[in-house]
Formats: C-alpha cells, structure tokens, sequence
C-alpha cells in the first residue's frame, strides 16, 4: 500500500492528490520490477553512498540528494548524447561553472569527491533562485531556467502544480521510489546480504605537482596496473598528466593487499624516471573510499 504521508528533503508530498499518487505508483512499479538495474543500485551504493553523503552533510543538504547520481547515471561513467558525463552527468560549461576543471588530459566531471562538491553548491543555487529543495531537484534535470520559465508560464508556486516534460515530470517521483526500495529492500524482495554489496576500496592519496609523461609506467612503480590506476582515478582521461604551475594532483591507489597483483606488476629495482615522473610526496587518505 502506498504511504498516507511522504516527503522529500523534509517538504510535503501530496499524496493524496490522485496525479502525484499515481504517479508516485507508476514510479514503484517500473523500479520494483526492473530488478537487475535495482539490484546493481543497491550494490553500488555500498561504495558510493560513503563518499557522497558526509560531502551533502558538509554542505548542509538533505541526505535525500544522494539519489540523484544513481537516476542520473547508475553511479557509472555514463556519457549522455548531450555531452553529460559521469555519476553527476555534469555539462562541460556547467562543470566549469561550479569549479571542475575539464580539459583534454584532466576532466573533473568524473571524479566523484570534486563533482559532488559542484553538484551542491549547484542545488544550494537552485534552491536560492526557486525556493525550495523539491524544485532545485527538478531543476536538476530541466535546470533552474528551465523551471522557472515554467513557473512564471503556468503561474505555480511548486512543483506538484507544474505541468512539464515527461522526463522531468518523472523525475522526483522516480527519486522518491528509488529512496524508499532502498530504504526497505527486503519489503520490496531484494536480499541482498552485506558480502554482496560493493564496498569502499581502502586507498591512500599520493600528492603529484609535477607531470607524469607516462602514467602506465608511473602506475607499475607504485605496485598496481595502469586499469587499477583509471579505476581509482577516472579523471585521468589520457595516458599522461600534465605539469600545470601551482596544481598539486590528489591520486589515489589503493592500500597493499586489496588487489592480487602478479609479482611481474612490481619492479624489481626503479627505473630512471624523466622529471616529468617526480613524485615529491604522499600521505595516506583521512578515510578509506574509491573514487
């Protein structure tokens, strides 16, 4: 049975408006019973949600916006015809917008800490502009003109009175089925027991300020594999980091013993490295994520 009561980020849901109720319902069936994409959602966000949300609680933001990146993107690197890439689905021009640096060698969008910092000083401005958390989620897919054209079109004051595109008229409403399957798993028929879920990668954080000309050979000096380098570190977009005067790099690998590396991955003796490969210090990471 459908709740007699439901909110999203703290703010009424009318419930018993019979649209938003069968629209909510529409939202939990198509969910519910699209089990392999609900299952991998549940498994992921065993490795994901521990990244996002102390960064939503660092901004102030209601934890329900941890949903967004699973609707956006399923927490994959997923490009959209439009050009929006990775969990959060930025746009290059928006991405930059909110601080991201987005560039041949370096793109930002796909680094997980980074682009959820952007992605709440974004809602926190969406909320700014059209007064509420509910339609700085909308906005999210339409964007904040998008909404408030409509609103000054229809002459509403929310969302639930707005008449929008399909994609976007569906969008909170899958946002609030997403939360409540993977709020009661169980009651929806997914068991899923905890060694089956994916979990954080321990890393640590090597501080890189200087170029890298090969970041394959780079990735075999530090024990792992150019694959487990990308893994961790998808914002590297070509083989190679560029030097970039005053920029000090965050990579991460991951802490000794989490992969089985082959004896051949680690170099008996290191090589001479040009300039460009310096490492000039590390440290490890404050908390034990994968990105």
């Amino acid at each position: 049975p459908l709740p007699e009561t439901l909110s999203f980020a703290g703010e009424p849901v009318p419930i018993k408006d019979p649209q938003v109720r069968q629209s909510y319902d529409r939202e939990l069936l198509v969910n519910t019973y699209w089990q392999s994409n609900m299952l991998l959602f549940l498994k992921r966000s065993g490795r994901y949600f521990p990244v996002v949300e102390p960064i939503l609680k660092e901004h102030g933001l209601p934890e329900d916006f941890k949903y967004i990146p699973l609707i956006e993107s399923g927490f994959t690197h997923v490009v959209s015809p439009a050009g929006a890439v990775s969990f959060w689905q930025f746009l290059k021009g928006t991405g930059r917008e909110y601080g991201l640096e987005i560039n041949e060698a370096v793109d930002e969008r796909y680094h997980l800490e980074k682009a959820t910092h952007a992605a709440c000083r974004y809602l926190k401005d969406a909320r700014e502009e059209l007064g509420s958390w509910t339609l700085a989620a909308a906005s999210y897919n339409r964007g904040i003109n998008g909404i408030q054209k409509q609103l000054e079109r229809q002459q509403a004051r929310n969302f639930y009175d707005l008449r929008l595109n399909p994609e976007t008229a569906r969008y909170l409403y899958r946002l609030l089925a997403i939360r409540e399957i993977m709020s009661d798993p169980d009651g929806y028929g997914f068991q899923i027991k905890p060694p089956e879920r994916y979990h954080p990668i321990p890393t640590r954080t090597l501080a890189v300020d200087t170029g890298i000309n090969n970041l394959g050979q780079w990735a075999r000096e530090q024990g792992i594999n150019y694959r487990i380098l990308k893994f961790h570190n998808p914002w590297l977009r070509q083989a190679y980091l560029p030097e970039k005067a005053g920029k000090t790099y965050q990579l991460k690998i991951p802490k000794e013993g989490h992969y089985a590396l082959q004896e051949s991955l680690k170099p008996k003796t290191k090589s001479k490295l040009s300039p460009l490969n310096r490492m000039p210090h590390s440290k490890d990471s404050l908390s034990d994520t994968a990105q």
